[in-house]
């Protein structure tokens, strides 16, 4: 049930689709050891003509419950990569490698999948080694030939990430034959204001499962010094968050890698790590 503030219908989403009225916005992530861009998150945003900017639990649910988002989420993977191509050709930032971008469960699920991609990649010209797709533990637990499919991502150059982990429920043995090269430790267990040693054991826990997998680790939704000076200790490769930056526009993004690509955007916490 949808509060009838934010209640859209079908047609407004297709309609949404047909005017263009979505954005894509950036947020980029941190490379710890150095503080440099080290690629942006894509995320999407409803530039709503009586509302404003929407975020994406205004309208996201309403778009999984009527397919919409698997046409939705192949129009922000074009966008994204595209964005992606003109920056790297532009040569703003050294640092920069990679877009990472969503799937939802419906899209992991359709048959297509990897002809969509693949041909995606084809239209703008992006290296599949610059892209990273993010799944989640739920989509990849619900799918039966989730194995097989990432095998075929991975077969075409693109890596793979689990996205809010520890929050599904993967089987150590399932998670050592999926072919991933990063795991996103969800923001829950950064950010709560509450946070508490179970969560912080859990970080531990999960940033030394992710070394014997020999994996990387980004954590999301970091927001303090404390949070950016714990992970640090603990030798987490990536990170993103408001601390860095919000997710921002194109412009803004450009911006932010003209400025920050050869500076580091930890200069400013320098003293608490």
């Amino acid at each position: 049930m949808y509060s009838s503030k934010f209640y859209h219908s079908r047609n407004d989403l297709r309609r949404a689709i047909e005017r263009e009225e979505f954005r894509v916005y950036y947020q980029p992530i941190v490379a710890l050891t150095s503080g440099s861009i080290l690629g942006f998150e894509a995320l999407l945003r409803w530039q709503h003509p009586e509302r404003g900017l929407l975020p994406p639990a205004d309208f996201i649910p309403l778009a999984q419950e009527t397919g919409l988002i698997v046409e939705i989420g192949y129009w922000v993977l074009q966008q994204a990569c595209h964005q992606m191509q003109q920056w790297l050709t532009a040569h703003y930032s050294t640092s920069l490698e990679r877009i990472s971008v969503n799937l939802s469960l419906k899209q992991f699920s359709q048959p297509d999948l990897i002809e969509r991609i693949a041909q995606i990649l084809v239209t703008t010209g992006l290296n599949p080694h610059n892209l990273i797709l993010e799944i989640t533990e739920s989509a990849i637990m619900e799918n039966s030939q989730a194995i097989t499919t990432l095998s075929q991502l991975q077969h075409l150059g693109i890596q793979l990430s689990i996205d809010d982990f520890g929050t599904g429920y993967s089987s150590l043995e399932r998670l050592y034959n999926f072919p991933i090269s990063n795991l996103k430790i969800d923001r829950s267990f950064i950010n709560r204001k509450d946070a508490n040693y179970k969560n912080l054991e859990i970080v531990e826990i999960i940033v030394s499962l992710a070394r014997k997998l020999g994996v990387n680790v980004t954590a999301e939704g970091v927001e303090t010094t404390e949070q950016l000076a714990f992970l640090k200790k603990l030798n987490c490769e990536n990170a993103q968050g408001y601390l860095f930056s919000q997710p921002v526009d194109n412009l803004a993004a450009i911006q932010l890698l003209k400025d920050r690509g050869a500076e580091s955007l930890l200069g400013r916490d320098e003293d608490c790590l």
